[in-house]
């Protein structure tokens, strides 16, 4: 298979703020590569770490499918909806910004950094009301784990988009196959952990891949390895 995106690691936008270390998949904040367009619906892919006690104050939102997923320690959050919690490493978190929705997120510990993707997917429900959802992530080695997808009552959080979030988490020389779920539909990968072969394209930690409408897309880990895989419609 030819691959029309490919992304080193070593080539994503990088800022470090001090408090802030923050590494950009696509386009923003200023920022911009011809290379780094968004991905269909799929607009940022923010790979950041905060430090101790630091955060991002209250700020708005709108018409966006706001996904958060942290990798290492912990966050606050509280938003403008009246939710305060903690999101895990272990947990994911979606707010659907719909209408409008402001929130702040903090580094839940004073000293230890915290390590969390954060990812916006456009909306095919513009100016619903604001929602908010937490849900732990099933821990299942050699699977393909589903953390978000466009249906309730499904496994992982619910988004207003026809767009699915897995995560594959694979022993060394073990092997997934996964099929796109919409016609259409294209698929972003990045690798969290480890290297693996991808269609044979060799990929390691946060390189990132992204093909449109592939019948399926085969991974085999050559060490332990995570990878998150995002299947977005091509039209935002």
């Amino acid at each position: 298979m030819t691959f029309p995106i490919f992304h080193p690691a070593a080539t994503r936008l990088h800022a470090d703020l001090g408090w802030l270390d923050a590494y950009r998949s696509f386009n923003t904040g200023g920022s911009y590569d011809p290379n780094r367009q968004a991905f269909g619906a799929l607009r940022i892919l923010n790979d950041d770490t905060v430090a101790g006690g630091r955060g991002f104050g209250r700020h708005p939102h709108q018409n966006m499918e706001i996904i958060t997923l942290p990798l290492a320690g912990a966050l606050e959050h509280e938003d403008s909806l009246g939710h305060r919690a903690v999101i895990r490493a272990g947990e994911v978190q979606v707010m659907s910004a719909g209408t409008g929705i402001s929130h702040s997120e903090k580094n839940h510990s004073p000293h230890d950094p915290v390590h969390f993707l954060q990812i916006w997917l456009t909306t095919n429900q513009p100016d619903a009301t604001p929602r908010y959802e937490q849900q732990a992530i099933a821990s299942l080695p050699n699977h393909l784990v589903q953390i978000a997808s466009p249906h309730e009552g499904e496994p992982g959080v619910h988004l207003r988009q026809q767009a699915w979030l897995h995560l594959a988490t694979l022993i060394a020389g073990t092997a997934l196959t996964y099929q796109p779920k919409a016609a259409g539909n294209g698929v972003y990968a990045l690798v969290l952990q480890g290297e693996v072969l991808l269609d044979g394209q060799r990929l390691g930690v946060y390189d990132g891949l992204g093909s449109w409408e592939p019948d399926a897309l085969h991974l085999e880990a050559s060490s332990p390895a995570t990878v998150l895989l995002l299947d977005v419609p091509r039209r935002a």
